[in-house]
């Protein structure tokens, strides 16, 4: 009731009324009761004489004193405060702004920032007193806020902002009438970009899992037909066909292996490991079960786990699949007749494993997607080569699982170095308390 009849007043009788209320906190209750003495008078005297023209007055001002009395100032002083843009009692337009958690910005009718919080300023790069234009210059962004002054109603907005990971933003253009200029758009965003990637992760994954499982189950069905068929009686092209559909019988275990450990670990990964595990012992074990592989494939594969054991906090088969994985890459992508080095150090409280070699190398573009479920530098050289595309995936959820860093530094024709820093046994139960 009494948010209507401050609605409903004029906006000069609100400032007015704002006005007393900020300087003259106690005229309220003498003029409350002198609208009362006036009122008495229109009752025993009626509309006669002075005393009318009194009464008369005092009951007109009566119906803006006595809301005031019963609390109808707070609305008319709350409505006064919504339609200036600068707020009263210290409350300005960037205050507020700043308070939003997402990107925002109030931009004037010239198209001119107002006031912009930090994430806007970061992320978007917008500067009070600047135009808009200059900071975003995504055409669908610039239109929504035209169709807002247009139609003054809210306009929400999609953005897409190029870069080296594109961001996508969502968000409304809302405009805010003012008393002492032209309307104001209070812009705010929210942004969408890595709930974008997770949903573009999650269609990747179920695209190439299945791709990945159709290819060889095609191969074999083929093959079998030939061998129900045409092959039959062919005992060199039946020797020849059994040895390839081996080769892809094997290549959906893996991958299904795969599949099966990295959703084993995503399950378990807030869970840390409490187990003590010799983290040199593992490497070399790593290691040895593939020196074969090394010989194989013509790369010198060293191993330099420095003087004793090395303990951390960590499941030792997890870790042992995280050196195996680390140290296959490096034996399948090195050069030929090349290295393959592998070196643990302490470094402080904690413990770092490299594995470098001096193979083909990663360009710059790829590294911040290596870790990604089936992403491939080359996806036909890692299918020759025997990949699944999930080693790396496993590998980043089991260091993440012990609470360690996964870092990449590669150039491409002069190698890579893959390094997983965990830390040393006690550290992680510290880490977990503070």
């Amino acid at each position: 009731m009494t948010h209507w009849y401050a609605n409903m007043m004029p906006s000069s009788m609100r400032r007015f009324l704002d006005r007393l209320n900020v300087l003259f906190p106690v005229i309220w209750p003498l003029l409350a009761l002198t609208a009362s003495v006036a009122v008495f008078f229109v009752v025993v005297g009626g509309l006669k004489g002075w005393a009318g023209v009194l009464g008369l007055a005092g009951f007109t001002a009566s119906l803006v004193v006595w809301p005031q009395i019963f609390g109808l100032g707070a609305d008319v002083q709350r409505a006064s405060v919504v339609a200036r843009p600068g707020g009263t009692d210290g409350i300005t337009w960037p205050a507020i702004i700043a308070a939003i958690p997402d990107p925002s910005m109030l931009v004037d009718n010239d198209g001119r920032v107002i006031a912009a919080n930090d994430p806007a300023k970061s992320s978007l790069g917008v500067q009070p007193g600047r135009p808009i234009s200059s900071a975003v210059r995504v055409p669908e962004f610039l239109s929504a806020i035209d169709r807002a002054y247009d139609k003054q109603r809210p306009q929400g907005l999609a953005l897409r902002i190029p870069g080296p990971v594109d961001q996508r933003l969502r968000g409304l253009v809302s405009p805010i009438a003012r008393v002492d200029g032209g309307p104001l758009m209070l812009i705010v965003l929210r942004d969408r970009t890595e709930e974008q990637q997770l949903s573009e992760m999650r269609a990747d994954f179920v695209a190439n899992a299945s791709h990945e499982l159709r290819t060889p189950l095609a191969s074999l069905k083929g093959f079998i037909e030939t061998l129900q068929g045409a092959a039959k009686d062919d005992p060199a092209a039946r020797v020849k066909f059994l040895g390839i559909m081996e080769e892809q019988a094997g290549r959906m275990t893996r991958l299904i292996d795969d599949l099966l450990s990295l959703s084993r670990i995503e399950m378990h990964e807030h869970v840390v490991p409490r187990a003590r595990a010799d983290l040199a012992e593992i490497v070399t074990t790593a290691a040895n079960g593939l020196s074969g592989l090394a010989q194989r494939e013509g790369r010198t594969l060293s191993v330099d786990t420095g003087e004793g054991p090395v303990f951390v906090t960590g499941d030792r088969d997890e870790l042992l699949q995280v050196m195996q994985n680390l140290i296959q890459n490096a034996i399948k992508y090195g050069r030929k007749d090349g290295r393959v080095d592998v070196k643990v150090a302490r470094d402080g409280g904690r413990i770092a494993v490299s594995v470098e070699d001096d193979g083909i190398g990663i360009a710059p573009e790829h590294l911040p997607r290596l870790t990604e479920r089936f992403y491939r530098v080359s996806a036909k050289d890692s299918r020759d080569r025997g990949g699944t595309g999930l080693g790396l995936a496993i590998v980043k959820h089991i260091v993440n699982r012990h609470r360690g860093d996964l870092r990449v530094t590669s150039q491409p024709q002069k190698g890579s170095r893959f390094t997983v820093i965990l830390p040393l046994a006690g550290a992680t139960e510290a880490l977990e308390a503070i």
